[in-house]
């Protein structure tokens, strides 16, 4: 469904419209709040659910979801509008855990569940029942069915029948979690074990009832923005497409400090730092022997699923700081008076900006689903905006790490580069699920000698939670952005922001 203009899509950014509005114009907030489900849900017929009542009353959740707030409890007399005094500030506002089911909005899909279809043409062979090892097929009228007490969803009747008569029905958000964090409440709807999350998202962009989200500090940044301090932006190297086919990078520098950022940075620049730290690191540490492999840590998700199921190779995870951290502390060293807003594709960034040793170098995090968001409420139409000036920070290699592989092929090249007597050896995952395997092969002493990238959504941060467009579109994109590059490497020595000045 990624890139596919759904409903699901439509109410997140509308809701994501709504609350940038109200952290521009509100006045009177909580009644401001308390108004807005039904200016969203406006009409008197249900368009998406069973009633209009159902629809308001997900979209109420959505909104606190949106400005930062937990989720009401079920079984408790709790008002849409408590909480609000805390998250109406203009600092970085938290409060765990940051993906949650909404539970009126779930459907309670079945998990594993295998049906006889209307496509059934009940034949003589009846293959079916034939291979059933527990005898869970029966016939009734002359057509298959499936006795659910007996089946025990080996599938071997679906793969043997000739009209693809039978259906096997999963749970899309189940299936999408390579961590199996999704389990059953008591009414058999999704929930998510919060200590096995990592927080990655895909499970969000899976479920196609909008069910689960994810919490936002756009209110909050908005309310700093509009408190005079200064703001400065960086940008994920994902962000090329991200905002319509034909948006030039420089137009979405533009829209930003149209937005009232005062200066818009690459993440590529700590890219490019990381790049060469750890193609340092390997040329020292892992190509010697003193380390079996090394771990890239740029993916958040990724170094939590290695700490969380293979603390084993926590001391294989990259020193290096992730391009996001690296970058704000240059954004900081440049402008020691100024907050820094991570702007990418992914949600389990706004966990690792959260982390006590990070706290004070990014001050918030938001998606670019989040962003278009902020610019639908500023009614700034990226296509008709003049860029006044273009994205020039960082390298080709920087640039790359956008996408699966990215990371891993720039470490590469600057280790043959400026180490071409070293031999390297390079690994790659992408899917929590892919990047589990890796890590189990790893931990026997398969990847010994290598550098292992891993990313935990599939095709890498293009395919993060808060993109806006497909796939393929995204990579595509990326890779004219790092073709147009004026520079492919970064130089041997980047220390500060001196150094990074020959970029320009």
């Amino acid at each position: 469904m990624r890139g596919i203009d759904t409903q699901v899509r439509k109410t997140r950014r509308r809701i994501f419209k709504e609350v940038s509005n109200l952290a521009y114009n509100s006045t009177n907030l909580i009644d401001d709040v308390e108004a807005l489900p039904y200016k969203i849900v406006d009409y008197d017929e249900p368009e998406c659910r069973e009633s209009v009542y159902r629809e308001r009353a997900i979209v109420r959740e959505r909104i606190r979801l949106a400005m930062g707030m937990s989720l009401r409890p079920e079984n408790a007399p709790v008002h849409v509008t408590q909480g609000l005094e805390e998250s109406n500030i203009d600092e970085k506002y938290y409060e765990p855990p940051l993906m949650q089911v909404i539970p009126s909005a779930c459907n309670a899909c079945p998990e594993n569940r295998y049906e006889v279809t209307n496509k059934c043409m009940g034949c003589l062979a009846h293959p079916c029942r034939e291979v059933c090892p527990k005898g869970a097929i029966e016939i009734r009228d002359g057509k298959s069915f499936i006795n659910q007490e007996k089946c025990i969803k080996c599938g071997k009747c679906k793969s043997i029948c000739p009209y693809d008569a039978i259906s096997h029905q999963v749970r899309p958000c189940a299936v999408a979690c390579g961590v199996n964090a999704i389990k059953n409440d008591r009414m058999g709807r999704a929930c998510i074990d919060s200590s096995m999350c990592v927080s990655c998202g895909q499970c969000m962009v899976s479920c196609p009832f909008g069910a689960i989200a994810d919490k936002s500090q756009i209110f909050q940044l908005i309310r700093a923005m509009q408190s005079g301090r200064k703001i400065l932006a960086q940008i994920a190297p994902a962000f090329v497409g991200q905002f319509g086919a034909n948006v030039t990078p420089g137009q979405v520098k533009t829209a930003l400090k149209q937005l009232g950022f005062a200066e818009v940075y690459e993440t590529a620049i700590g890219a490019d730092l990381g790049a060469l730290a750890e193609a340092e690191h390997y040329v020292n540490e892992v190509a010697t022997g003193k380390q079996a492999f090394s771990l890239t840590s740029c993916c958040p998700s990724w170094s939590v699923l290695a700490k969380n199921f293979f603390p084993e190779t926590i001391d294989k995870i990259s020193n290096a700081l992730t391009p996001m951290v690296a970058t704000a502390r240059i954004m900081k060293e440049e402008h020691p008076d100024a907050s820094v807003v991570f702007i990418g594709p992914c949600a389990s960034k706004k966990l690792e900006a959260s982390r006590r040793t990070i706290r004070s170098e990014v001050d918030f995090v938001i998606t670019f689903e989040e962003l278009m968001g902020m610019f639908d409420a500023k009614g700034i139409a990226l296509e008709e905006v003049v860029a006044e000036d273009e994205m020039e920070d960082a390298t080709a290699a920087g640039r790359g790490y956008g996408v699966a592989g990215g990371v891993a092929s720039a470490i590469e090249a600057c280790v043959k580069e400026y180490y071409p007597d070293v031999e390297v050896h390079i690994e790659h995952a992408e899917s929590l699920a892919e990047c589990k395997k890796m890590l189990l092969l790893a931990k026997a002493g398969k990847k010994n000698g290598c550098l292992i990238e891993g990313m935990a959504c599939p095709g890498g941060c293009i395919a993060g939670a808060g993109t806006n467009i497909a796939i393929p579109a995204a990579m595509k994109s990326v890779a004219g952005f790092q073709a147009d590059s004026k520079e492919k490497l970064p130089k041997k020595k980047i220390r500060n922001s001196e150094e990074r000045k020959w970029l320009k």
